[in-house]
Order: C-alpha cells, then structure tokens, then sequence
C-alpha cells in the first residue's frame, strides 16, 4: 500500500482557505527563522484520496467489534454501546474540571455513588477514584500502606510480593522505599504458606497479592495468608484487576484485604485500546481511611464538594478527579447490570474460561490442572520439544485464522506461557472457532512446523524482526534519491 508522500502530486489539495480578514504578520515574527524549514515535503492531494487512504487502512486494523480478542478484560473486551452514549451526555462532557461544585451537582453525586457501590460490591470502608490505571492505583495503595506505618511510628522495611505477581507490584514497592522479596508458589500455583512463614516478621508492611492470581487460579488460602500477614502487624493489599472473575461472589474485604486496587477500564466496561484512558481506584479498610488521596467528594446526600480537609492524607496523586468519563461507564455499567447482573458475569467469564481450559489441554502442557477463574494458563513446552516451534510463533501462526494473539510469555514462572482470557462475553460458537484454531496449530507444530514457524501469511505485514523493530525502529519518511 502507498503512503501518502507517495501518492503525492504537485498542486492537488485537499482544503480551502478562505481569504485573510485580518492583518498578517510575518511568520518570521513569530517563530525563530532557524527553527522554520524551507521544504516540509508536506504530501499534496485531493480530498477523497485523502479519505480513501485512510478508508483503506482502518479496514486493516483489528478491533473487538470486528473479532476475538483472547486477551480478554486485559486490554479490549466487549463494552456495551449504550455506555458510550450515555457517557457522550453534553452534561457530563461539558462541564469544565474546575467549575464550581455547584455547577456540578451531578457529577459529583455520580461519583460519590460511584464511590458507596465499589465499597458495596468489594467490601471495602471507602475508595479513592482519583488513580488514572492499575499501576497508578497499586503505586497509591502502597504509599497509603507507608503511611500508615509512619503515621503509628513503626519501622517497616519490607514488602512480599508472589513469584506469580504482575510485574507492577515489585516496581511500586521498590518507589515507596521497601526491599522487595518474593513469596514462591506452591504445585497448586498458591502462596506457598511455609515459604511465607519463613519471612514474616515486625519488619515486614505488607503482602500484595493478586487474587485470582496472574495463573487464573483463586488463592485457596487466602483468608489463613490474611491470618498470617494480619499476626505480625503487617497488611494485605490486594491488586483487584481480575474482578470480572469474583463479582458477585466474594468480596475482599470480608476475606482480610486491607487495600484493593481495581481497573475500572478492564471490568467495568471501557474499553483500554491504544494504551488507555484507564481509572485505578484504591479501596481501603476502616484503618486505612485517614490515608486517602484528596480531594474526596463529601456530602452524603448533597450539596456534593471536594474536600481536603484530611491532615492524614497522603495528597494529590492526580489533577481533578481522575478520568471521569471512565468513571462514568463503569457507574452505566453497575447500574444496568445490577446485583444479579454482576453475578451473572463472573460465572459466565470463569465458565467460558474453563471450557477452553478442558478443550486444549490435551494439546498442551497445562502446568495447574484444577478449576481456573477468568483465564487459564497454558505452555507451549510439547510444541518446543516435538517441532521446536516457540509459544511466538503459535502466537503468530493464530492470526492467520483471524484471531488476535492471546498474551504469552506472562506469568513469568510458566515456560513458554499462553495466558488465555475469554471473558464473560463471547459465545460457544466464537469458543469452539478460537479452540479449533488452537488444535489446529498444535497438529502443524508436530507435523508441519516450518508453516507455523515461518507465520503468519494473511496478513498485510509478514513476520517482522520484532527485537530490530523495537531498538532500531524507522516510522521517518524519505524522499528517494533518483537514479
């Protein structure tokens, strides 16, 4: 496909500018003469060129609307359209982040209902919406485990974390001053409780732990590993980005979580391609309240405002309140769905994950057979020892069948790993066609694996040299030298 430089044609454009009404000033004036170029080989084209060549490449890209995203809650899953609607309201897109409260009664009230429903559903004293992601809203949850400690004059220097434990969880507690150790996991995929055992002690803050875990499996001992943490001061932070798999069901506070973080834009119905926007809101225990990010949103049945007045808090993490208009899609979808609703979700996400779980494993390795939540982890061990095709190229061979590539090589503790997440929203039809696939690559590992190794030959760019793309990457256009 020709890029817009190339299409280019002297004197064709695709704009019109009307005549200047007002005086002109030299653009010299305005801007350094060093810092202007002379020739910007800016592309000339009419206007339906224009329109057709980028007609053309959004028929190219991939999105939910259009297929399969193995991947699941993680980063595109389905979104209901009546939220995108409903968060497009002129009142809630208009009004200005620094109007005064009284301008923004409902928007306020939104999000102090928001706040009294995730404490509902998660068992928590209250929640912070200001963290604008997962990361973020980990980062917060930690600085508030600092604070508290702080705050009763106790010197607390580490955090644990699981081998099984997103990538994120270390990073925060390595920002917030403690010595990272890791907890290793048990041949269930569990907290091994003995290794935890071993390092506990006064000096430790807290465990963050991921429940279900990045395994897809649900802690079995998690209210005795609260016991535990609980027995030498310290706290239990729960990383809640996989709530798609327990809603309705459980609710960590009730299970010992002193502070949980969720991704309003993985469960809650926003959709997180091209890198956002997301919302990360932090809930807290009673204890734990003080420490809370402001402003909070006070008033409980009106007048609604923001207050800082909580000489406790740990501050400002984010402008204003956060992303609203995420927020606003994860009120729509409480809303519409209801108790019952949210309950239903989780069971059709853990059932549809299991189902995949039970067809595939005959075809690869599967390192925790026993019931999975929302997703469930594979390796591609046997593909690597019968044709010495990678987890990579089954990846890529999959594209072929027109689904996008599920996420591999994370948790980090599984070889080869393929994290398949379905959630609560495709039907067995899509299952079957997605699981056929798989079966189908499994057998061309074994019998044909150059055609999975030399994959994918649909698509519109063939297999690329990802390391070279990404150390040495070329997006800059130039003109060819004539010969």
């Amino acid at each position: 496909m020709e890029l817009l430089f190339e299409k280019s044609r002297p004197g064709r454009r695709a704009f019109q500018i009307p005549p200047c009404d007002v005086p002109e000033t030299p653009l010299a004036e305005l801007i350094s003469p060093d810092l202007l170029r002379e020739d910007t080989e800016l592309p000339e084209l009419s206007e339906i060129d224009v329109v057709r060549h980028y007609t053309h490449l959004s028929r190219r890209n991939f999105g939910v609307d259009l297929g399969f995203y193995p991947l699941g809650s993680c980063t595109m899953k389905y979104n209901p359209k009546i939220h995108e609607d409903v968060a497009a309201l002129p009142g809630f897109t208009a009004v200005h982040p620094g109007a005064p409260p009284s301008f923004a009664q409902g928007n306020l009230r939104l999000l102090h209902e928001l706040e009294r429903s995730l404490c509902e559903v998660f068992g928590m004293a209250a929640f912070s919406l200001q963290p604008a992601a997962g990361a973020h809203g980990e980062l917060t949850g930690v600085m508030m485990i600092r604070k508290y400690f702080e705050k009763k004059g106790e010197k607390r220097t580490r955090i644990l974390i699981p081998d099984s434990a997103h990538g994120t969880n270390p990073a925060s507690g390595a920002l917030c001053g403690f010595q990272v150790l890791t907890v290793p996991s048990d041949r269930d995929g569990n907290v091994d409780l003995e290794k935890l055992e071993a390092l506990l002690g006064e000096d430790v803050a807290g465990l963050m732990l991921t429940n279900p875990n990045t395994l897809g499996l649900f802690e079995r001992n998690v209210v005795e590993v609260a016991e535990r943490v609980h027995r030498c001061g310290a706290l239990l932070y729960g990383d809640g980005a996989n709530a798609n798999a327990f809603l309705g069901k459980v609710r960590p506070g009730d299970l010992g979580f002193d502070v949980i973080q969720l991704n309003l834009h993985k469960t809650f119905s926003t959709p997180h391609g091209a890198g956002g926007p997301g919302s990360g809101p932090v809930g807290v225990a009673e204890a734990l309240v003080p420490f809370l990010p402001v402003p909070r949103v006070t008033g409980k049945e009106g007048p609604f405002r923001f207050s800082e007045d909580f000489p406790d808090s740990i501050g400002r993490v984010r402008a204003f309140c956060g992303n609203f208009n995420v927020m606003v899609k994860a009120y729509a979808y409480i809303r519409s769905l209801g108790a019952a609703g949210l309950r239903r979700t989780s069971e059709i996400a853990v059932l549809n994950a299991n189902y995949i779980k039970e067809r595939l494993k005959p075809h690869f390795d599967l390192p925790y057979d026993r019931e999975c939540m929302h997703e469930c982890v594979f390796s591609g061990r046997r593909q690597v020892r019968e044709g010495d095709v990678h987890t990579t190229d089954m990846a890529k061979r999959l594209m072929d069948f027109g689904f996008h590539p599920p996420t591999v090589y994370f948790p980090l503790i599984v070889p080869e790993a393929m994290m398949i997440e379905p959630t609560e929203t495709e039907s067995k039809e899509t299952l079957d066609a997605f699981c056929d696939a798989m079966i189908a690559i499994a057998r061309d590992a074994r019998d044909d694996p150059g055609q999975i190794k030399s994959a994918p030959h649909g698509t519109a760019v063939g297999r690329l040299d990802e390391v070279r793309a990404a150390r040495q990457p070329d997006v800059a256009w130039r003109r060819r030298k004539e010969t």
